[in-house]
């Protein structure tokens, strides 16, 4: 069942997919078609599944998910699958959760973390730089812990 993102609880799983290239309005639409279908039909070990997804500055999939009892391996393997595949129609990488992105003015950057490291020593970020965490696993940590300064992040270890 899709719900209403504010219904949700704190404690809501939360799975952010950063896409590799940006996300165009054309594609945006079939991606918002294809994830209502799929949670129209998820469950968890049938038993239905409250959730619902966000696509954010046209990079970021954001799905959520609320049930009774703790997500099964099933459930979230089902995601996953549908997530490979969305990949594959999408031609870009959905599944890398170690790379860094990261606000540079108004856009949205998505580096492997080899060329995070050489920006920070070249100077090209810095510890007030935005970075998105997507190891987040609530929607708890997503409202207060996804959008932080490079200091406040995992990333801050790599400020000498």
């Amino acid at each position: 069942m899709i719900s209403d993102y504010n219904s949700l609880p704190d404690d809501a799983k939360v799975w952010v997919f950063p896409s590799q290239k940006k996300l165009y309005a054309n594609e945006i639409e079939s991606i918002e078609k294809k994830i209502s279908d799929f949670i129209l039909e998820w469950e968890n070990e049938n038993e239905d599944l409250t959730a619902t997804f966000t696509i954010k500055y046209n990079r970021f999939i954001v799905l959520f998910a609320e049930t009774e009892t703790t997500i099964s391996t099933k459930t979230t393997n089902e995601l996953i699958s549908f997530i490979i595949q969305l990949q594959t129609d999408l031609e870009t990488e959905l599944m890398d959760k170690m790379n860094a992105c990261f606000k540079q003015g108004q856009y949205v950057q998505y580096k492997d973390l080899k060329d995070f490291k050489k920006l920070i020593k070249d100077k090209g970020v810095n510890k007030k730089t935005i970075v998105f965490d997507n190891t987040i696993a609530t929607k708890l940590e997503f409202d207060e812990y996804w959008e932080v300064p490079a200091s406040e992040s995992w990333y801050g270890n790599m400020f000498k």
